[in-house]
């Protein structure tokens, strides 16, 4: 048959035709044979007004009706041998699609055309499921990078983080529990960092064993993620923990360098076993989350060194004194008894305490015969000795992890009343931590010799604390906490 193209007809092979026009060339020439000898019987007829047949015009017409249906039969024979032929390789290509049930359930069926439309319906099925799914992780996957997004831009601290990743990636993919757990240095033992979905004491550590033939182990192995349908002996082992694993379960190990630092389970799922794109999207999550907590061990390791070195700074500082030598572990040990007392939580402890080892830095700046004169200062060396908190607030601002310190280092010597240095603030524009910090300064350079004077007295510098407190110069509540306190020691 010819087949027009580009205004030309160009002759095509009816071995390449689609079945359908095959199966028209085929009736057609399976109709040329009895409408030759209708047309044959109806010229006898109109010639001679009957019918004759001879034997021989009877076998002739024979011999060509049986040729024509062998040949019919055969060519019909080929083209549904060619549709037969589609189905079963329909059949062997739905196996990668449908599932084991789906396609017994279409090898029941004997009628090929049957099978060829049930077929076309189950892919279709399958198509628009596979489309919904993907819809699905679209949205499941934006929600969690909207939610970690907004983490990342609030957080505070790792812990923060992880908090927050795995209560979002629990609650996107319709899990009961997330658990995520970290390694320790051997990568043996686990212990539960965060969980969500479940009453939890963080502050109690569980240990878990990642030991050949577990699920940890085996994710390890692989680092990839696994989906577990039925939970192995060894997990229902933990059954003193067992609220925080239920099958069906996925087990992501937390990978960062072929190294691997924990895992993240989501488990406990109520609407049916859990997908490959799902295991995919928490593998990738896992992924990101163990290079964002091996960033934060770094950076801790760096923020320890650049404050161990700052620190060391002071305390040569602080050693090139020795009327004021050990000055800086002393304001560190008042500021956190006060804090103490106060009931402030360990954070602002930690501040309180790193503040005050560095809160005399800026006197690297000070020239040693003004640090160490015999005797009152000029006014020109009290103003350069009052440079002290500004030099040592511009030493440690430009670090971003010791900033929060900034505030106590700068403004330690402020008064209420607006008579302290460098930025005379008041009142309410001094912070609680700088008014502790300031009263352990003070506390401290009384009670210490100095090259102009003796130390004075505990009760003497309770009463120099008293009146500074009655003149709005220092805080009266933290005033008297320290007193009270250094009254009972």
């Amino acid at each position: 048959m010819p087949e027009k193209i580009l205004g030309k007809y160009t002759p095509v092979s009816i071995e390449h035709t689609s079945i359908l026009r095959k199966f028209t060339i085929l009736f057609l020439l399976m109709s040329v044979i009895p409408t030759c000898i209708l047309f044959y019987f109806y010229v006898q007829i109109s010639e001679n007004g009957k019918l004759e047949i001879t034997a021989a015009n009877f076998n002739l017409t024979l011999t060509f009706v049986v040729l024509g249906v062998i040949l019919g039969y055969f060519s019909m024979r080929a083209v549904l041998a060619q549709l037969v032929a589609l189905t079963n390789a329909n059949k062997k290509a739905l196996e990668d699609v449908l599932s084991p049930e789906k396609i017994r359930e279409l090898s029941t069926e004997e009628n090929e055309i049957a099978i060829l439309a049930q077929s076309f319906t189950a892919i279709t099925d399958e198509l628009e499921e596979n489309v919904k799914s993907l819809e699905l992780a679209k949205k499941t996957l934006q929600s969690i990078m909207n939610k970690v997004g907004k983490g990342i831009s609030n957080m505070e601290n790792i812990d923060t983080f992880l908090e927050l990743i795995i209560e979002t990636v629990t609650g996107a993919m319709s899990g009961k529990v997330g658990v995520l757990l970290l390694a320790n240095k051997e990568q043996k033992d686990l212990w539960v960092k965060s969980v969500y979905g479940v009453n939890y004491d963080g502050n109690k550590i569980i240990h878990f064993t990642a030991e050949e033939g577990t699920i940890f182990h085996k994710a390890a192995q692989l680092k990839d993620s696994l989906i577990v349908d039925r939970l192995s002996g060894e997990v229902e082992g933990f059954k003193k923990y067992k609220n925080l694993f239920s099958a069906p379960m996925i087990c992501a190990p937390l990978v960062s360098k072929d190294k691997v630092l924990g895992f993240m389970t989501v488990s406990g799922r109520s609407t049916g076993n859990f997908k490959e794109n799902e295991r995919n999207l928490l593998f990738n999550l896992a992924s990101q989350t163990a290079v964002a907590i091996e960033n934060s061990r770094l950076n801790k390791d760096m923020e320890k060194t650049y404050f161990e070195t700052i620190s060391a700074l002071a305390l040569a500082v602080d050693a090139k004194d020795k009327y004021s030598r050990g000055h800086l572990d002393r304001v560190a040990y008042y500021s956190v008894q006060i804090a103490k007392e106060m009931g402030l939580d360990e954070e602002e402890i930690q501040t309180l305490r790193d503040a005050a080892r560095l809160h005399d830095l800026g006197k690297i700046g000070i020239p040693d015969e003004v640090l160490g004169k015999n005797g009152p200062l000029t006014d020109q060396e009290e103003t350069l000795m009052k440079k002290h908190p500004e030099i040592g607030e511009s030493i440690i601002k430009p670090i971003h992890s010791l900033s929060h310190l900034c505030d106590i280092i700068r403004h330690h010597h402020e008064k209420l009343d607006g008579s302290g240095y460098p930025d005379g603030l008041r009142g309410d524009e001094i912070t609680p931590l700088v008014r502790i910090s300031t009263i352990a300064d003070i506390y401290d350079a009384l009670t210490t010799d100095r090259p102009y004077r003796a130390k004075f007295s505990k009760e003497k510098v309770f009463k120099i604390l008293r009146d500074m407190k009655n003149h709005d110069q220092i805080d009266a509540d933290i005033t008297e906490i320290f007193i009270e306190k250094q009254s009972n020691e």
